[in-house]
């Protein structure tokens, strides 16, 4: 593709029509956090909340790669491939994903989780910046 405004679209394309599901259902996990805003580039379909982008994936042949942010690190679920200090108070988390089964409760946690700070919830105090999960 050789344009210069990339759109989700261009992402989906010629991807096997699982990785477009879970694409799909990625987005279904962030949908239900609350509103938010699309960032396209050629390397990645970025999610943004009021404040910050807060996680992004991308579709590929083998299934869905992608990042979140969140204010804690996870080291051991194999979907994390790589934690990274992003800020002070962020950690950067680059995932895989193959299977649907994969895109659970926990992984719908950490949204909620990269959701908080997509609106500023890292930006106040260490307690007040914890994310808040409603049963």
């Amino acid at each position: 593709m050789n344009h210069e405004t990339w759109t989700i679209d261009d992402h989906l394309d010629g991807k096997p029509d699982a990785s477009v599901a879970l694409y799909r259902e990625f987005v279904r996990l962030v949908e239900a956090c609350g509103p938010f805003t699309y960032a396209v580039s050629k390397s990645m379909i970025t999610v943004k909340g009021t404040r910050r982008g807060f996680a992004g994936a991308k579709p590929d042949a083998r299934g869905l790669r992608g990042y979140f942010d969140i204010q804690r690190a996870i080291s051991d679920d194999a979907r994390i491939t790589s934690v990274a200090p992003y800020t002070k108070r962020l950690y950067v988390h680059a995932f895989r994903i193959s299977d649907l089964a994969e895109l659970d409760e926990e992984f719908a946690g950490w949204m909620r989780e990269a959701y908080g700070v997509g609106q500023g919830g890292h930006l106040g105090t260490a307690r007040e910046s914890q994310p808040r999960h409603e049963l």
